[in-house]
């Protein structure tokens, strides 16, 4: 029975703690290409890693304050904290807090750890103070996830007041190259040679990166390798029924002054607005015209904009 041949088991040389490169040998022609850009995207976009997800700064309520005695606003203090990278122990999620005073370079060395939570770079810079007198506080939600996700696409919870949402880069590939060159396999001199090298960010090996890649892609080929005729018709039905009961339910209306404007879907930003003027309801924005929300401090035409098509969904429109 003819088959396509199975490339050999993988040569790892490691280069360290966070870099490592991978040699696979007798690939079939052209599954060089094949197996070696599978595995990179899987390994930069399906690991698990843990990322800062928010953060609430003592002493400031939205990311385009500035903070007394410190060099660096928010939102580059925001940007460091995203180079921070975590390992979590037997938890999916953990607070960290970080206290200074006094004039000194505050690194992500600064953070006071628990059993739960353990900083990888210590060394990557937070913010730097340029005062005898100057405070920082800092209080990090870290998450664990998957790949790359926005603040715009992670789940709203209700927001405590003054706490700042991140983009989380849960991802703990920093770097992957592979190159694939030609070798022989008995007469055949068109087989692929994989060379992989995989650089993290320290929270994970590259040699555990790789296997884990491995597996993922594994599940996923295996997953579509046989046919399920039966599981089609019964999904089908399903979908058919679910229909039908969303058809028969109507429109629930809800009292503005119920709906909490977290809700709304709105960006960060004019949340942030929204949150630092008090405002907690739907019913508190709808009970304002259009020239005393502009007014809000950090609020522009976008914003108003913004707000006005989101309430406009719900049926609600701006005092006029």
């Amino acid at each position: 029975m003819l088959s396509v041949s199975l490339p050999q088991a993988p040569l790892h040389e490691d280069l360290g703690e966070s870099t490592g490169k991978f040699v696979i040998k007798g690939c079939y022609p052209g599954f060089g290409t094949t197996l070696g850009n599978s595995l990179r995207r899987v390994l930069l976009s399906s690991l698990p890693g843990n990322a800062a997800v928010s953060v609430k700064i003592k002493g400031i309520t939205h990311e385009f304050a500035t903070i007394d005695d410190v060099m660096e606003d928010a939102v580059q203090i925001i940007l460091n904290l995203k180079k921070v990278r975590f390992k979590l122990h037997g938890v999916e999620e953990a607070t960290i807090f970080l206290a200074v005073k006094g004039e000194k370079e505050v690194t992500a060395k600064d953070f006071k750890t628990t059993s739960e939570i353990e900083v990888v770079n210590k060394k990557q810079i937070i913010a730097t103070t340029t005062s005898p007198s100057a405070e920082l506080e800092l209080e990090v939600k870290v998450q664990r996830g998957l790949g790359y996700v926005p603040v715009e696409q992670q789940e709203r919870e209700e927001k405590e007041i003054g706490s700042i949402a991140i983009d989380a880069v849960y991802t703990p590939i920093k770097r992957v190259n592979f190159v694939v060159d030609n070798m022989r396999v008995g007469k055949r001199t068109d087989f692929d040679k994989i060379t992989l090298e995989i650089v993290t960010d320290g929270s994970i090996r590259p040699e555990e990166a790789y296997s884990q890649a491995a597996e993922i892609l594994l599940e996923q080929v295996t997953s579509i390798a046989q046919f399920g005729e039966e599981i089609e018709e019964v999904e089908e039905i399903e979908v058919k029924e679910e229909t039908k009961e969303e058809g028969k339910k109507k429109p629930e209306k809800k009292n503005p002054e119920e709906i909490l404007i977290t809700e709304l879907g709105i960006s960060t930003r004019t949340m942030n607005v929204l949150e630092t003027a008090e405002f907690a309801t739907v019913g508190q924005v709808a009970d304002k015209t259009e020239e005393e929300i502009l007014e809000l401090e950090g609020m522009g035409d976008k914003g108003v904009k913004e707000i006005k098509k989101s309430i406009g969904t719900l049926g609600i429109t701006l005092k006029s």
